[in-house]
């Protein structure tokens, strides 16, 4: 049976164009259309959708005043966000729409030729696919995960002085990390380095308003700045993120904007990870959240033969998107997998405060 969608959006045109993407999927059917937020109140109230595509400005009720609204009427939707890349202030919102119940969201196309373009369509309907993949088993018997594979031989933590934490994670993400990020202590006694998957702009809007919640700072990461225990380091989106060694042996951020995206990535997790085997770190504990496919997975297996690693994964009943935590339990490596609400007192445990 097809999965029923609700596009919702101020523009005839765009939602043209999104239906006709979402239609030319066998997995979807656009079973509804709105113009504006107030329109699609109405329609949530009566009518249950797999999936919502909604759009961020709008007249009379926008995307984020919408989502307020099912919050406080408590009408649970599984809302894909379409915001544009061109003004920050949407980006800001955009953030905001996640911590409001949104599931993740996808970039406007500035022009029809964009629109009807192929990336934006992959974008779209790989989005939906991850997301809606995982609500068939909502509600009824999950599909164990496969078995652990034989774990590799790897470098096991064994209570090194000089660490670091390593972070990834995709769809799901931004609303993710904020169970996690604003529960680390500010005196954790390590840097954290965190690669989120996400276009330039709104990883800078990310950073800054997990930085609002959290007593640990969190910035967007400089080039060349050096790592300083309990300050968390975001990626730029558009850039990969690597660690490099200095002269005197402490470590620095290096942005690599010249490597083309790995798997339509950039920033990639397996870049940093493989970035972390020339750093001067003792120890890595490297954390795995919600995301479609498997970033993170070669770069920790490598990064495990060259240094001593503990690797802790999101559990697949928190997860968004039970993909990149799955890819790296299924490798055999897996130290602890944790419910999301316990992730910010595992990596406490294994890095210990100031």
């Amino acid at each position: 049976m097809k999965k029923n969608i609700l596009v919702v959006d101020d523009s005839a045109l765009m939602r043209r164009v999104m239906c006709d993407i979402i239609n030319s999927d066998g997995t979807f059917q656009v079973t509804d259309t709105c113009r504006d937020g107030l329109e699609a109140y109405e329609k949530l109230k009566t009518t249950r959708y797999d999936g919502v595509v909604l759009d961020v400005n709008m007249p009379r009720m926008d995307g984020l005043q919408l989502l307020e609204q099912l919050q406080k009427d408590r009408i649970r939707a599984n809302v894909v966000m379409v915001s544009t890349l061109t003004d920050s202030r949407e980006a800001d919102v955009t953030i905001l729409a996640m911590e409001r119940g949104a599931i993740d969201f996808v970039a406007k196309p500035t022009n029809i030729i964009e629109a009807k373009g192929e990336a934006f369509k992959r974008q779209l309907l790989g989005i939906l696919n991850a997301v809606l993949a995982t609500q068939k088993t909502a509600g009824g018997i999950r599909v164990a995960a496969k078995p652990a594979a034989k774990a590799p031989i790897m470098r096991k933590a064994t209570g090194g002085k000089n660490k670091l934490v390593a972070l990834a994670c995709s769809t799901g993400g931004p609303k993710a990390l904020q169970s996690v990020i604003p529960f680390l202590p500010k005196e954790l006694d390590a840097p954290v380095v965190l690669v989120q998957h996400m276009p330039p702009g709104f990883t800078k809007s990310m950073a800054d308003r997990l930085d609002d919640l959290s007593k640990i700072r969190v910035k967007e990461a400089e080039h060349g700045e050096r790592l300083q225990k309990g300050c968390v380091y975001i990626a730029p989106g558009g850039k990969h993120l690597k660690v490099a060694k200095t002269a005197d042996g402490n470590n620095s951020i290096v942005l690599d904007d010249a490597t083309p995206a790995i798997g339509g990535l950039k920033p990639c997790a397996n870049l940093m990870y493989d970035s972390l085997t020339a750093s001067s770190y003792d120890e890595i504990v490297c954390v795995v959240l919600t995301g479609m496919g498997a970033d993170g997975t070669n770069g920790i297996l490598s990064l495990g033969r060259s240094k001593p690693i503990r690797v802790i994964a999101q559990n697949e009943e928190t997860c968004v998107v039970y993909g990149m935590p799955k890819a790296i339990y299924e490798a055999g490596v897996v130290d602890e997998v944790v419910p999301l609400d316990e992730v910010a007192q595992t990596i406490t445990k294994n890095v210990g405060v100031k």
